[in-house]
């Protein structure tokens, strides 16, 4: 039936066209034209330049009602590649045809205009090109149909960092969009620190893609996807799903937790008018507003004492670098001295003897 949806919003299409569209050999196109002509479905073929294959004006399938899975691919149809890892490609290409199907004459050619003027690549730059997780399809059936799982899960060894606000079973997002920052591994962390695979039986809520890497999420914790080993899918029976779950802002709330986990250590820094302005280009996006909040009056050649929140000394040498000469280190002093180091060797690359 894609061929007939195909033809029935399109008007018309060769054989190598429709070969194209349905990835199949033009000889099958041929004995589907055949078969559904024997079966009452009145396609003919025009002959000579320009012919191709063509329904009987005005006729009109009644196959155009999307089923739940072709409507909920339907909503999602804006990330291709998203669905295609998760295995519903061929679902949202008939929910699309039914669409389009359904459009009239005037409108059938409005979702390829906007498939040629907008278009949305995820992944962040420089990702390299790798194959989904094997555990995103059947997870993203287990979401679909609001069946629990029972999974391997690798989690590797971290240092142990608790507080208040970290749940036993919490694991984290990792921030795949920022590389360049020592001594981050961008996997989920465990408080205990232990590696090594361990078996969970979870409830999944949703699927997120983040800058090119997919994460599950339960009710009180996200995983990453690429860290799931074998995963069973207990589709003899359903979990209740909280009605006031909301998977955006969950993830909006423990990313921006994560973010701020980060930043376990203070610097005071000395800013300069032209250092304060370049600031949110150097600090990260979660400590900005603390920084700017802390920022006493300035001096009288305008600049300003701030109390940056910082990874590690390592990370903020690498930041602080960055203000050049209108940024001074007062304190931690091993921060300061590894500055002050910096400053000298510059120079002397610059006025050697």
């Amino acid at each position: 039936m894609s061929l007939v949806l195909l033809l029935q919003a399109r008007g018309g299409m060769t054989a190598a066209e429709l070969a194209r569209e349905l990835e199949v050999s033009e000889r099958t196109v041929h004995r589907d034209v055949l078969a559904l002509s024997e079966a009452g479905v009145p396609v003919y073929a025009d002959r000579g330049r320009g012919g191709g294959y063509r329904l009987l004006d005005g006729y009109r399938t009644r196959l155009t009602g999307l089923d739940r899975a072709e409507a909920e691919a339907l909503f999602l149809s804006g990330v291709p590649e998203a669905l295609r890892e998760m295995g519903l490609g061929e679902v949202a290409t008939a929910a699309r045809l039914k669409a389009s199907a359904a459009l009239s004459p005037g409108l059938r050619d409005a979702p390829a205009t906007a498939a040629q003027r907008f278009h949305l690549d995820a992944p962040g730059w420089f990702a390299s090109e790798r194959p989904p997780p094997a555990a995103l399809a059947p997870l993203a059936r287990a979401v679909w149909g609001d069946h629990p799982v029972t999974a391997r899960y690798h989690r590797p060894e971290r240092p142990r960092r608790t507080g208040p606000d970290r749940p036993e079973d919490q694991t984290e997002p990792d921030r795949p969009d920022r590389p360049d920052r020592p001594g981050r591994t961008g996997e989920p962390h465990r408080p205990d620190g232990r590696a090594g695979a361990v078996r969970r039986d979870l409830e999944p809520y949703g699927l997120v893609l983040k800058a090119g890497v997919w994460y599950l999420a339960t009710r009180s914790a996200i995983y990453r996807v690429d860290r799931f080993g074998e995963v069973e899918i207990h589709t003899d029976r359903r979990f209740e799903r909280d009605a006031a779950f909301d998977l955006a802002a969950f993830w909006n709330e423990r990313a921006a937790q994560f973010a701020r986990s980060l930043l376990a250590t203070r610097v005071t820094v000395r800013l300069s008018p032209t250092g304060l302005r370049i600031l949110p280009a150097v600090a990260d996006p979660a400590a900005l507003g603390e920084a700017l909040a802390s920022a006493g009056e300035p001096d009288g050649r305008g600049w300003v004492t701030i109390s940056l929140p910082v990874e590690s000394p390592d990370v903020a040498y690498g930041q602080i670098l960055r203000f050049g000469p209108e940024a001074e280190v007062v304190g931690p002093p091993e921060l300061r001295a590894l500055m002050a180091g910096a400053a000298a060797r510059m120079r002397e690359l610059y006025h050697p003897g």
